[in-house]
């Protein structure tokens, strides 16, 4: 039990650091926010609701992990080296394709909702 009250506690602080210092995570976490009641207007179910909301989660743990390997890779060298521009730009494409996930679950749930009339 120990190491979960811990391992919560360093996420906690992850959290916070990342809520406070990362403009990318400040700007997910707001969306977020307000995909919560968005989804639960629009979502015909639970289920659809929970992909609208999870999708959003989705890009917001990867954009942690992309933070978490360019903080790492800062920590070896500030200086140019291609491994490391590699490692930052493939946490970036990680990024972009889950930023791509949540534009294709959102617009076809509100295509479903809104236009095509049988919901999702």
């Amino acid at each position: 039990m120990q190491r979960l009250i811990l391992a919560f506690v360093n996420s906690m602080r992850a959290l916070r650091h990342l809520a406070v210092h990362e403009k990318a995570v400040q700007q997910e976490l707001i969306l977020f926010i307000l995909s919560i009641p968005i989804a639960a207007a629009i979502a015909p179910s639970v289920l659809v609701f929970l992909i609208l909301t999870g999708s959003v989660l989705i890009l917001i743990m990867i954009e942690v992990l992309n933070t978490g390997i360019e903080a790492a890779c800062n920590a070896v060298s500030r200086d140019f080296q291609r491994d490391i521009q590699i490692a930052k730009d493939c946490g970036s494409l990680a990024v972009l394709i889950s930023v791509v996930l949540v534009a294709i679950v959102w617009f076809y749930t509100l295509w479903h909702v809104f236009f095509s009339g049988s919901g999702v």
